[in-house]
């Protein structure tokens, strides 16, 4: 059956090209996905060391579910593909006062500690905290995150027909202020705050809305065994299980049109791949550039792209640590948040960051002795210039860095060198047009996600995924991108079968 529904061509190895290749080639299409790295996974990248393979990337797994589903639709089981572990301490956090709080994968046990941490009246506001950003993350799971195209007049009678929402959203507040008025103790402020940057905001311009994603978190967290990268390797296992076709080493550099309608792909190696329909998982910033042809700038608005989200300075190596107990998870928060993003808001380096470490070879029962491989992720803004980062940037970005951690007794043997950073500037590079952004579109402003570019584009038969469409940033998001893109495509492609002469998105018939 395989090809039988006709071909579609997919731009980039990415987790919503990925999830959106495999349901596809699973309907009987002709699938084949091509990407100018050497591997799949996109952003999720890896890196060789003497203890093993280092994270690069993505480090957070939330929302099994999400996964399950997508091989479940396939017939196969994700547990055949990957292993994963389930982390009873969801992240563990210091500040420079000598203080540190678990979080864990219980809610009762993150009250009990919440109170030990800070006091019953801090408790108190930790439950009344958990139940709002379960209630927002319930009300808002199936008629924003879920859905193919979320619409604000859909959302504005949501809200309407359940009054309770609207103070829960706190629609005038950004997110540090909500949780100020929410929590009398300032690091628990600081804390919940953070999870703005797990979509590239600043919780001082990023909605109150954006707490619901620490009930995403709560659900639980999941270590994949072997690294981030192997559930990218997974989701190519699966594809090739299912016919799926991969040329890595190549780059797409145009999208024919033709009579309005996307027709072929154009690689640099001057091959030409015929298709009935392309999938884009990149960057939509890209398609504004002009790089996959001057015909597509106008495919996606200004506002669907911009303004940008956060980068990031991005260490990965292998070392032997001293200091504090670590876990999977950890985050060392600098004394004040405002020496973190007003900087970034300005376009410079944090002047005292929060700096969050995976130790990857930490988790429940795991506690190594020797090498360990290590990420630190510290925020960084968006670059306009593909310039390289100066010798004078990297050695102040390592100077902060081990500095901060120095100052909470952690270092590391041997300190790496700046070859072990990735800047702004350098992702920059790896992914052209996105300025660095690791999150597409900058989530700051109530109605920032609903800006996003969906998965159906004004050319006909030209669709987006990834992690800078809807429904967003984050692994999760990503995958759950490219389900909505395969929906689009075969419910487009059977509209088109039906009739003889159909009108397709954005306004442009064929006959």
């Amino acid at each position: 059956m395989a090809g039988s529904a006709g071909k579609v061509v997919v731009i980039g190895a990415g987790m919503g090209g990925l999830s959106a290749a495999i349901r596809l080639a699973h309907a009987g299409y002709e699938v084949e996905v091509v990407d100018r790295a050497p591997v799949p996974g996109g952003k999720m990248r890896t890196f060789a060391s003497d203890a093993g393979p280092i994270d690069a990337g993505p480090t957070v797994m939330t929302l099994r579910p999400v996964f399950e589903e997508l091989f479940d639709s396939v017939g196969a089981k994700l547990s055949d593909y990957v292993t994963l572990h389930r982390e009873e301490v969801l992240a563990r956090h210091w500040w420079p006062d000598g203080s540190t709080l678990d979080l864990f994968a219980s809610r009762e046990a993150s009250a009990d500690a919440v109170g030990r941490f800070a006091g019953a009246r801090a408790e108190k506001e930790f439950r009344a905290f958990c139940r709002r950003a379960e209630r927002l993350y319930r009300a808002f799971d199936a008629p924003m995150m879920r859905a193919a195209e979320p619409s604000q007049g859909a959302l504005t009678r949501h809200v309407v027909t359940h009054p309770w929402l609207a103070l829960d959203m706190a629609p005038h507040r950004s997110l540090a202020k909500a949780l100020g008025k929410g929590f009398s103790d300032r690091r628990l402020a600081q804390l919940f705050g953070r999870y703005a940057t797990y979509v590239g905001g600043s919780p001082f311009q990023s909605p109150a809305l954006l707490a619901l994603i620490w009930h995403a978190e709560e659900q639980g967290v999941w270590r994949v065994e072997g690294g981030m990268h192997r559930l990218a390797r997974a989701l190519e296992q699966l594809a090739h299980d299912r016919g799926v076709r991969f040329s890595f080493g190549s780059r797409a550099t145009r999208v024919e049109i033709q009579k309005g309608a996307a027709a072929a792909v154009h690689l640099d190696s001057g091959t030409r791949l015929a298709a009935d329909a392309v999938v884009f998982n990149g960057d939509p910033a890209a398609l504004a550039a002009g790089l996959l042809g001057e015909g597509l700038r106008e495919t996606v608005a200004p506002e669907a792209i911009r303004p940008r989200s956060l980068s990031a300075y991005v260490w990965s190596y292998a070392a032997v640590p001293h200091g504090p107990e670590m876990v999977h998870h950890n985050v060392f928060f600098c004394d004040d948040p405002h020496t973190e993003f007003d900087p970034i808001a300005r376009g410079a380096m944090p002047e005292d960051p929060t700096l969050y470490i995976c130790a990857q070879d930490r988790g429940t029962g795991r506690s190594p002795e020797g090498l360990e491989r290590f990420e630190i992720i510290m925020n960084g803004p968006p670059v306009d210039d593909g310039t390289d980062p100066t010798d004078e940037e990297q050695e102040t970005c390592r100077t902060r860095t081990f500095q901060t951690l120095a100052r909470f007794g952690l270092t590391f043997d041997p300190r790496p060198g700046v070859q072990a950073l990735t800047t702004p500037r350098q992702f920059a590079k790896l992914f052209p047009a996105s300025d660095g952004s690791l999150y597409g579109r900058s989530p700051h402003g109530l109605t920032a996600a609903l800006k996003r570019p969906t998965a159906r584009t004004k050319v006909a038969g030209l669709y987006l995924a990834g992690g800078g469409t809807h429904p967003g940033a984050g692994i999760p998001m990503a995958t759950l991108s490219g389900r909505h893109a395969a929906e689009a495509i075969l419910t487009d492609r059977a509209s088109l079968s039906m009739s003889p002469r159909t009108a397709m998105p954005g306004g442009i018939s064929t006959a």
